[in-house]
């Protein structure tokens, strides 16, 4: 960009020294256009360049071709018989061109410095404890398992699970949120935040290549092959377009002359008129800011903790109409507490610790709750057989006894009757059912909270147009409808396998009207083929499943369902303003283009309605960051 910017101050100074030699040196025509090529060539070599390979691969209509044919005719055009010399015009054109790429390039910087700067959470490397010794290695060379050592000020490179150490973490580059976050033994971290505090002892569950800031950049670097409808429709309308104007401009020159008396002097001015409309029509406006703006867009938007994978999820995000929600770990926190224990014929503990060994190695929230409820997990009990039937529970073998731990559907392929529970009219949550040996021993009621700002999301959605806002969830009915009322989403579906959440969500994208559009919001490995099937899949990034994330369209970096608003917000925002620049781009041209054929538009005139047209519609893109 320092380079382009030197050649422009010294094409203005040669093109200054040009005019004066015009002026003040009795030169023949043909030593005068020698004089302005000095300028000329210092400031057009390299669109000149790109004009020719275009040519050479067989595709040379596009603005470098346009700008090349206008200004190399203005800087001939006086030597036709009665044509005026428009020498300076020519390298103007020119110079003001490249004054636009300066713009251009410059825009394009600072929207690239917003994606960049989350470049600053790879962190460059990783202190391992190797042995009793603390190596310095690339992140890329940590294995799982090992242990990382990271100070106050570092970077965590990897994620892991803190096996030793308190502190508090900043989160701002993945999150967008300025509060720190507190972490201890036996919590999960990921890589990207900076430690604050104390010395964390971490021991590392994934390889980089799949570690948090690895995903986030990935993510955001790629966002720009999900091309916007609207992108999509420049670039193909810039090919369609280009060839169309060459051809007229090209009639403009050649056929009005032949309606005057002499063809010549007639065809001088009528190449003047041709050779304008060439600078005028170059779509460099619409081509570079309308994929500028969403690119700006997106950055702008990654750093409030939203990563949006394209430009067509911002289409569909402007207009949604139906939001739908899963439960767990989406409107609730999905962080679960045992809330009652009723046994029927062991006693309290002995049942919360049938149901602990049971959900040993699950990895499901209320499984994490039930370990919790019973903190003695290595008793050592012997447990084996475990078989998991999907959507309904475990079972498995401890210590001889056959042990079922699940909801309702579960209890029923056992053969179970579940007695009615007085006790737990008083307990609102899930129900988790233990049978021993086909036996009914009892059960284990379990809360989930619902996050803070929950039902302040779905009021902001309804607020901004959303017409439907749906919640689906494998959870009992009671539980579902206390979610529900809290939230006041419009309807909502409890009781679901993940095949269920498909169907409703299938169900939604037929009812919704044709400018409308579903998302589905969630955060666990079951919500997956649903992400993968809504219009807009929107994961929690936080906490959410690796597998919801890579089929998800956006991804929430902090797990804040207020998110979304703002995700339709900022989308709405950015197309708004991609819309700007092509009415005022196209509004301009069209006026000046008549202009131009009716002899009415200089070549100065020209210039602005194609350079500055295109500056001012990149700086008005940059307003999307």
């Amino acid at each position: 960009m320092k380079k382009k910017l030197l050649r422009i101050i010294l094409t203005a100074v040669l093109l200054t020294g040009a005019w004066l030699v015009e002026h003040y040196a009795a030169l023949p025509m043909w030593q005068v256009l020698l004089v302005y090529l000095v300028p000329y060539l210092v400031i057009s070599y390299d669109v000149l360049g790109e004009a020719v390979e275009g040519i050479m691969e067989g595709d040379p209509f596009d603005e470098n071709f346009l700008m090349s044919l206008a200004t190399i005719g203005a800087l001939l055009i006086g030597f036709l018989p009665g044509a005026e010399p428009q020498f300076i015009e020519g390298v103007f054109v020119m110079l003001f061109f490249q004054v636009g790429e300066l713009f251009e390039h410059y825009a394009e910087d600072k929207a690239r410095d917003s994606i960049s700067e989350l470049m600053d959470i790879r962190p460059d490397v990783a202190f391992v404890d190797r042995n009793g010794n603390v190596e310095s290695v690339s992140p890329e060379e940590v294995n799982i398992g090992e242990m990382l050592i990271v100070k106050p000020g570092e970077k965590i490179p990897l994620d892991g699970t803190v096996l030793e150490g308190t502190s508090s973490l900043n989160t701002v580059a993945l999150t967008g949120e300025s509060m720190p976050r507190d972490v201890t033994t036996g919590m999960e971290v990921i890589s990207g935040c900076v430690n604050l505090s104390g010395v964390l002892k971490v021991r590392v569950d994934k390889p980089f290549s799949e570690s948090t800031a690895a995903k986030i950049i990935k993510l955001v670097e790629d966002a720009g092959e999900n091309k916007s409808r609207g992108e999509s429709f420049i670039r193909r309308f810039a090919r369609v377009y280009t060839p169309i104007v060459v051809i007229s401009a090209l009639a403009l020159a050649v056929i009005p002359p032949f309606f005057y008396d002499s063809y010549a002097p007639a065809f001088g001015v009528w190449l003047y008129r041709a050779l304008t409309f060439l600078v005028v029509s170059c779509p460099c406006a619409l081509v570079i800011s309308i994929p500028l703006t969403f690119f700006a867009g997106i950055g702008g938007a990654s750093h409030k903790g939203v990563l949006i994978k394209g430009g067509n999820y911002m289409d569909a995000l402007a207009k949604l109409s139906t939001v739908v929600f899963d439960k767990t770990g989406t409107l609730t926190r999905g962080t679960f507490d045992v809330e009652a224990v009723h046994p029927e014929v062991l006693s309290e503990q002995e049942l919360l610790h049938l149901a602990a060994h049971v959900e040993r190695f699950s990895t499901h929230p209320i499984a994490l709750a039930l370990r919790t409820a019973y903190a003695d997990e290595k008793d050592n009990c012997t447990v084996e057989n475990i078989q998991e039937t999907a959507g309904q529970g475990i079972t498995a073998t401890i210590n001889g006894r056959t042990v079922s731990v699940g909801n309702d559907r579960l209890m029923a392929t056992l053969g179970i009757t579940l007695p009615v529970c007085k006790r737990c009219v008083s307990h609102t949550g899930t129900t988790v059912h233990v049978a021993v040996n086909g036996e009914y021993a009892g059960h284990v009621v379990i809360s989930d909270h619902l996050k803070a700002d929950a039902a302040s999301a779905v009021e902001r959605l309804k607020q901004l147009g959303v017409t439907k806002t749906v919640m689906l969830t494998g959870d009992k009915r009671e539980v579902a409808e206390q979610i529900a009322e809290q939230t006041k989403v419009t309807e909502y579906h409890a009781e679901l396998l993940p095949a269920d959440k498909v169907s409703h969500v299938e169900r939604l994208i037929a009812e919704k009207k044709s400018d409308g559009a579903v998302a589905f919001v969630g955060d666990g490995i079951n919500d997956a083929p649903v992400l993968a099937r809504a219009d807009v899949g929107i994961a929690m990034g936080a906490l959410g499943s690796d597998a919801a994330i890579e089929a998800a369209d956006v991804v929430l970096m902090d797990d804040k369902p207020s998110k979304i608003a703002l995700a339709i917000e900022l989308s709405r925002r950015t197309i708004f303003i991609a819309k700007e620049n092509a009415w005022f781009a196209i509004g301009i041209k069209v006026a000046v283009l008549l202009l131009a054929t009716f002899g009415m538009a200089s070549m100065g005139l020209a210039v602005f309605a194609d350079v500055g047209v295109m500056v001012l519609a990149v700086l008005n893109a940059m307003r999307a960051r």
